[in-house]
Protein backbone atom coordinates (compact mmCIF):
# COMPACT_ATOMS: atom_id res chain seq x y z
CA UNK A 1 0.00 0.00 0.00
CA UNK A 2 1.32 3.62 -1.48
CA UNK A 3 1.09 6.20 1.70
CA UNK A 4 0.29 9.17 0.01
CA UNK A 5 1.71 12.22 1.61
CA UNK A 6 -0.82 15.56 1.12
CA UNK A 7 0.83 18.06 3.91
CA UNK A 8 -2.42 17.19 6.61
CA UNK A 9 -2.95 13.20 6.50
CA UNK A 10 0.28 11.97 7.82
CA UNK A 11 -0.32 9.55 11.42
CA UNK A 12 2.44 8.50 13.50
CA UNK A 13 1.39 4.82 12.20
CA UNK A 14 1.68 5.60 8.76
CA UNK A 15 5.82 7.69 9.66
CA UNK A 16 6.59 4.22 10.98
CA UNK A 17 5.33 2.29 8.43
CA UNK A 18 7.69 4.26 6.07
CA UNK A 19 10.52 5.15 8.25
CA UNK A 20 10.65 1.86 10.01
CA UNK A 21 9.04 -1.22 7.21
CA UNK A 22 9.53 0.58 3.81
CA UNK A 23 6.34 1.57 2.84
CA UNK A 24 6.29 3.36 -0.29
CA UNK A 25 5.40 6.52 -0.58
CA UNK A 26 3.89 9.29 -3.10
CA UNK A 27 3.27 13.27 -2.74
CA UNK A 28 -0.40 14.16 -3.67
CA UNK A 29 -0.54 15.75 -6.75
CA UNK A 30 -2.49 19.01 -4.96
CA UNK A 31 0.56 18.68 -2.79
CA UNK A 32 3.10 19.15 -5.97
CA UNK A 33 1.06 22.02 -7.19
CA UNK A 34 1.19 23.82 -4.05
CA UNK A 35 4.66 23.75 -3.76
CA UNK A 36 5.18 24.75 -7.38
CA UNK A 37 2.68 27.70 -6.62
CA UNK A 38 4.67 28.77 -3.71
CA UNK A 39 7.88 28.43 -5.62
CA UNK A 40 6.48 30.49 -8.33
CA UNK A 41 5.38 33.36 -5.76
CA UNK A 42 9.06 33.22 -4.17
CA UNK A 43 11.48 33.43 -7.44
CA UNK A 44 8.54 36.29 -8.75
CA UNK A 45 9.18 38.21 -5.35
CA UNK A 46 12.87 37.80 -5.93
CA UNK A 47 12.73 38.88 -9.38
CA UNK A 48 10.85 41.91 -8.47
CA UNK A 49 13.61 43.02 -5.48
CA UNK A 50 11.34 42.42 -2.71
CA UNK A 51 12.70 41.72 0.55
CA UNK A 52 12.26 38.62 2.15
CA UNK A 53 13.53 37.84 5.74
CA UNK A 54 16.63 34.95 4.89
CA UNK A 55 16.24 34.22 2.07
CA UNK A 56 17.52 37.71 0.88
CA UNK A 57 18.05 39.56 4.24
CA UNK A 58 20.68 38.39 6.66
CA UNK A 59 18.74 36.75 9.44
CA UNK A 60 18.74 37.43 13.48
CA UNK A 61 20.34 40.57 14.55
CA UNK A 62 21.09 41.17 10.63
CA UNK A 63 17.21 40.69 9.37
CA UNK A 64 17.61 44.39 8.51
CA UNK A 65 20.42 43.76 6.22
CA UNK A 66 19.75 43.35 2.42
CA UNK A 67 21.94 40.77 0.77
CA UNK A 68 23.36 41.53 -3.12
CA UNK A 69 22.29 38.89 -5.52
CA UNK A 70 26.16 36.90 -4.91
CA UNK A 71 25.52 37.57 -1.25
CA UNK A 72 22.46 35.69 -1.36
CA UNK A 73 24.54 32.74 -3.48
CA UNK A 74 26.74 32.52 -0.71
CA UNK A 75 24.44 32.59 2.14
CA UNK A 76 22.52 29.68 0.43
CA UNK A 77 25.81 27.44 0.12
CA UNK A 78 27.24 28.57 3.40
CA UNK A 79 23.58 27.63 4.94
CA UNK A 80 23.61 23.95 3.18
CA UNK A 81 27.45 23.63 4.40
CA UNK A 82 26.22 24.65 8.36
CA UNK A 83 23.25 21.98 8.25
CA UNK A 84 25.50 19.18 6.32
CA UNK A 85 27.99 19.58 9.42
CA UNK A 86 28.19 17.23 12.13
CA UNK A 87 29.61 14.70 14.73
CA UNK A 88 29.14 11.14 16.05
CA UNK A 89 27.66 8.11 15.39
CA UNK A 90 25.32 7.77 12.22
CA UNK A 91 21.54 7.74 13.51
CA UNK A 92 19.63 5.31 13.55
CA UNK A 93 18.34 4.48 9.37
CA UNK A 94 14.76 4.63 10.89
CA UNK A 95 15.00 8.15 12.81
CA UNK A 96 16.59 9.32 9.14
CA UNK A 97 14.02 8.04 7.06
CA UNK A 98 11.71 9.67 9.10
CA UNK A 99 13.27 12.84 9.30
CA UNK A 100 12.87 12.82 5.46
CA UNK A 101 9.14 12.06 5.71
CA UNK A 102 8.43 14.40 8.19
CA UNK A 103 10.25 17.08 5.92
CA UNK A 104 8.45 16.08 2.52
CA UNK A 105 5.62 16.14 4.34
CA UNK A 106 5.84 19.91 5.46
CA UNK A 107 7.01 20.95 2.19
CA UNK A 108 2.93 19.45 0.73
CA UNK A 109 1.59 22.43 2.56
CA UNK A 110 3.35 24.03 0.17
CA UNK A 111 4.46 27.14 2.20
CA UNK A 112 8.02 26.38 2.57
CA UNK A 113 9.54 27.96 -0.68
CA UNK A 114 11.46 24.62 -1.97
CA UNK A 115 11.65 23.42 -5.52
CA UNK A 116 9.83 20.85 -6.45
CA UNK A 117 12.94 18.94 -6.94
CA UNK A 118 13.38 18.70 -3.61
CA UNK A 119 10.60 17.21 -2.14
CA UNK A 120 10.51 14.92 -4.97
CA UNK A 121 14.03 13.82 -4.67
CA UNK A 122 13.22 12.73 -0.54
CA UNK A 123 10.24 11.04 -2.10
CA UNK A 124 12.35 8.87 -4.32
CA UNK A 125 15.19 8.30 -1.58
CA UNK A 126 12.52 6.51 0.19
CA UNK A 127 11.21 4.60 -2.21
CA UNK A 128 14.35 3.43 -3.07
CA UNK A 129 15.91 3.04 0.45
CA UNK A 130 18.41 5.67 0.13
CA UNK A 131 19.11 6.93 3.57
CA UNK A 132 21.76 9.97 3.80
CA UNK A 133 23.93 9.47 6.73
CA UNK A 134 23.23 11.99 9.22
CA UNK A 135 25.68 12.28 12.38
CA UNK A 136 23.47 12.15 15.91
CA UNK A 137 25.23 15.45 16.81
CA UNK A 138 25.06 18.07 14.27
CA UNK A 139 25.88 22.14 14.11
CA UNK A 140 22.65 23.04 12.21
CA UNK A 141 22.36 26.91 13.92
CA UNK A 142 25.83 26.58 15.48
CA UNK A 143 26.43 30.17 16.29
CA UNK A 144 29.89 30.46 15.46
CA UNK A 145 29.16 29.32 12.08
CA UNK A 146 26.68 32.07 11.65
CA UNK A 147 28.96 34.78 13.00
CA UNK A 148 31.71 33.89 10.76
CA UNK A 149 29.63 33.81 7.72
CA UNK A 150 27.98 37.32 8.77
CA UNK A 151 31.49 38.59 9.28
CA UNK A 152 32.48 37.81 6.22
CA UNK A 153 29.46 39.01 4.39
CA UNK A 154 26.84 41.02 5.76
CA UNK A 155 29.11 44.15 8.17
Amino acid sequence: MTIVLDGSSLSVEKLVAIARFGEKVELAPAALERIKVCRAMLEEKLAAGETMYGVNTGIGEFSEKKLSDEQVKEFQKYLIYNHAAGIGEPAPVEHVRAALVGRANVHAHGNSGCRPEITLTFIEMLNKGVTPVVCQKGSVGHPVTWRQWRRRHCC
